[in-house]
């Protein structure tokens, strides 16, 4: 698998485990994603901190998820973005957009704080 699902009590934690968020990823994060807002969770943080690389097909299962926690209400959050990562994310003008922590632990708060 190259990511972990994690079902804490007000959240889902996603854990990329590959170092490339990529064709090969994304289409089983967007399914799994899709399970977990079918199942009512509304807030979601993915960790994509060993992501050293992700392409158009990465940010789009970021976008994806962005999109089913707001259509519920809830909270998406990105945390653990590499330098490269982050440039993509910033070049894509989707910095605007994305809630952005530098930690789970940060992100957490920003959930349990919303």
């Amino acid at each position: 698998m190259d990511f972990k699902v994690e079902q804490q009590p007000n959240y889902t934690l996603i854990r990329i485990l590959s170092e490339k968020l990529d064709t090969r990823i994304a289409p089983g994060l967007k399914s799994e994603l899709v399970l977990i807002s079918g199942n009512g969770e509304k807030n979601v943080i993915l960790d994509v901190s060993k992501c050293l690389y992700c392409d158009s097909s990465g940010l789009s299962a970021i976008l994806i998820a962005n999109r089913l926690c707001k259509n519920t209400g809830g909270i998406f959050v990105l945390t653990g973005l590499s330098e490269a990562v982050e440039r993509l994310i910033t070049i894509s003008q989707l910095d605007t957009v994305l809630n952005i922590m530098p930690s789970i632990d940060n992100a957490v708060e920003m959930i349990e704080n919303a």
